[in-house]
């Protein structure tokens, strides 16, 4: 990739490399707000479907404790065992609650990118204890964002709340005249409530964050147009050296042609746009195409048959077609077997009389 490539040149669209290797580095989308999202859904639902559960299993665990505390042993290695006994009974109250919630903060991850391996991010980098470095981050449009965000966010979630808990006030003052068995159940009723009402709030505010995430993402993946003709050299070549190589290629594949073609039993011209020299010897299945070429390759063909007595034969409407359907080291199609043995058989005619097509 091109270094220092000024911003303002990078118009196109980022391709397929640019974005892999953004992804390889960790340079992912990632939407805090999707994360905060998934990570408060769990709770709620943690909240409204086990709660009741777990506070069942914690009150009976302590309830055991205090009321037999006098019969517990706590001498020498009594001690530990209990621990160890307690420690057992608070993970298996608590264990779907903490599955739920470590699912949810996964979740909010994979479902904006697929798993990511990198270290990228734990290579120390000057920037990141850079001072400068800071202050841009600081007042960064990502920083600006986050700012107008969180204010929005703390203005609409606690508009909506104080809407919501307003009417219950009468309910919450009365709260200190109330039997404390009926305090719970209101609480919970009450929460419940409001954490629906935070998930549903934060959702579309995870989606605003999340494409507004993605289009400043996308935007720094773009590339300028050297940037582009640069990766397309990495992963392609440099044009003109493939150029190169390919004259090279072609020249050699010329030069081992040419040596063919004194071996050649007959080449058929067009007379001068067309040459297509072919071998054969009795007991093959077909003549066999050496070397074919076109103005001047076909003029070179022609110098090469001349100087080694290959006899040469015009024929127009064969050396088009035979140019057009066969190809070198290749035998013959069979729709041309006919044409081709006339003109073979004409050649040796003449070789037996003595004389020369050409």
């Amino acid at each position: 990739m091109a270094e220092g490539a000024d911003d303002g040149d990078k118009t196109e669209d980022p391709t397929q490399k640019r974005l892999d290797d953004a992804l390889q580095r960790g340079d992912v989308v990632k939407s805090q707000e999707v994360n905060t999202w998934f990570v408060i859904g769990g709770a709620t639902l943690v909240l409204a479907n086990f709660s009741v559960g777990m506070s069942e299993g914690l009150t009976t665990l302590m309830r055991g404790l205090i009321s037999n505390a006098h019969s517990i042993r706590m001498d020498g290695p009594a001690l530990p065992s209990l621990f160890q006994k307690l420690s057992l009974e608070m993970l298996a109250a608590i264990a779907v609650p903490f599955l739920v919630l470590t699912i949810a903060a996964l979740a909010g991850n994979l479902v904006q990118h697929r798993l990511v391996w990198s270290y990228d991010g734990l290579t120390p980098k000057f920037s990141k204890i850079s001072p400068m470095a800071g202050m841009k981050r600081l007042f960064s449009k990502q920083a600006l964002a986050n700012l107008a965000k969180g204010i929005v966010k703390l203005i609409v979630i606690g508009s909506v709340l104080t809407a919501m808990m307003w009417p219950e006030w009468g309910r919450l003052e009365g709260l200190t005249r109330t039997d404390p068995a009926a305090i719970l159940p209101l609480c919970f009723t009450l929460s419940v409530k409001l954490m629906t009402a935070v998930v549903a709030i934060l959702a579309a505010v995870a989606a605003a964050d999340y494409l507004f995430q993605y289009r400043d993402w996308f935007a720094r993946q773009k590339m300028s147009l050297q940037e582009i003709k640069e990766e397309f050299r990495q992963t392609e070549g440099d044009p003109v050296i493939k150029g190169k190589m390919k004259q090279v290629r072609q020249s050699k594949q010329r030069r081992r042609m040419m040596q063919k073609v004194p071996k050649a039993a007959v080449i058929i011209t067009n007379p001068t746009h067309y040459a297509i020299a072919l071998e054969y010897e009795r007991g093959m299945e077909a003549p066999i195409c050496v070397a074919k070429g076109m103005d001047a390759v076909a003029l070179k063909i022609r110098e090469i048959g001349e100087k080694n007595g290959v006899p040469i034969v015009e024929n127009p409407p064969l050396a088009r077609a035979l140019h057009a359907t066969v190809e070198i080291d290749q035998a013959i199609p069979p729709e041309h077997y006919k044409a081709v043995a006339e003109v073979i058989g004409f050649v040796m005619k003449l070789r037996r009389t003595g004389l020369r097509p050409n």
